[in-house]
């Protein structure tokens, strides 16, 4: 009786609406998408028409959500063996495989048409390209196969920029990919972090992680190292021209921060600071694009 009340709690409309979002990975693609409209933004001097920022922000979401949803059902199985993803709908068998590449299909046709109607073709294709990257070339290619898998792959992840500049003027120019590199060499850090103190999860889930094939010291090793990479490269937009000195400050604390972390993790781990230097490396990258975006049109305004 208790468990039939339990499935038919699960499968009350809200509840069905909140298993299908969860597949979207909403805290991920809110990142993904915040960049893409940072990029919008700085792509122009003044503001950004409405039909390419609701159109892009709309079209980039329904895709990025599309390809969490086969990411999803890709790693269903790997899911349940670990505790950070054994909650998800797919993982507990709540939604079918069949379901989740319906659902898939639908929204990443809808951000398709959504683009290419809203916006223009190349956010469309370049958004299509991203999606093929991460939902096939990484989730099903690069991550079972290789310990470089998140450094390769992440260059799908550092797409949005890009997408969003593209969805605005119709091109990709230089500065676009400065802010796609900056998301690139910060991926590595940010998730080998958190392969770091959930190393025991990943062991026990057969992928190859950093980690687990190369041991704990050589992947402090990686993030003390792409740690400072990332500090130079969080400078081009400045040294380019395209910021000012408001977003030179706000980086270099934000480095030196991020740095700190880095060679503490380096000198002396614990699962705790690597959980903190995690949740760091969101911060950072959230607070970078917010001081891009304020600099932009702090500069235009005033020239400082």
């Amino acid at each position: 009786m208790e468990s039939t009340t339990l499935q038919a709690h699960s499968q009350t409309p809200g509840n069905r609406i909140a298993q299908y979002l969860a597949l979207t990975k909403p805290r991920v693609t809110q990142l993904a998408v915040f960049c893409a409209v940072i990029g919008m933004f700085l792509a122009t001097p003044g503001m950004v028409p409405w039909r390419a920022l609701i159109g892009g922000t709309v079209g980039i979401t329904l895709l990025a959500g599309a390809a969490f949803a086969i990411n999803c059902l890709v790693e269903q199985k790997i899911d349940a063996l670990m505790r950070r993803t054994a909650w998800r709908p797919s993982a507990r068998g709540e939604i079918t495989s069949v379901q989740i590449t319906i659902f898939s299909c639908v929204l990443g046709a809808a951000g398709m048409w959504v683009l290419y109607t809203f916006t223009n073709p190349l956010t469309m294709w370049l958004t299509l390209a991203t999606f093929v990257g991460y939902a096939v070339i990484y989730t099903l290619i690069l991550k079972p196969s290789t310990p470089q898998n998140i450094v390769i792959g992440g260059a799908s992840g550092a797409m949005p920029p890009a997408l969003g500049w593209a969805a605005v003027t119709g091109h990709v120019p230089p500065e676009a990919w400065i802010l796609v590199l900056i998301i690139f060499v910060w991926t590595p850090p940010h998730f080998w972090s958190l392969a770091l103190y959930r190393r025991q999860e990943y062991l026990k889930s057969g992928l190859p992680m950093l980690p687990n094939t190369h041991g704990e010291q050589f992947t402090r090793l990686q993030i003390l190292l792409y740690t400072i990479v990332l500090f130079g490269v969080s400078l081009l937009p400045y040294a380019d021209g395209m910021s000012g000195a408001v977003y030179l400050i706000s980086a270099v604390v934000l480095d030196l921060i991020f740095l700190a972390y880095a060679w503490k993790i380096y000198r002396a781990y614990s699962d705790e600071l690597a959980r903190r230097a995690f949740r760091f490396s969101i911060v950072y990258l959230s607070l970078l694009f917010a001081a891009l975006l304020v600099d932009h049109y702090t500069h235009a305004l005033i020239g400082f």
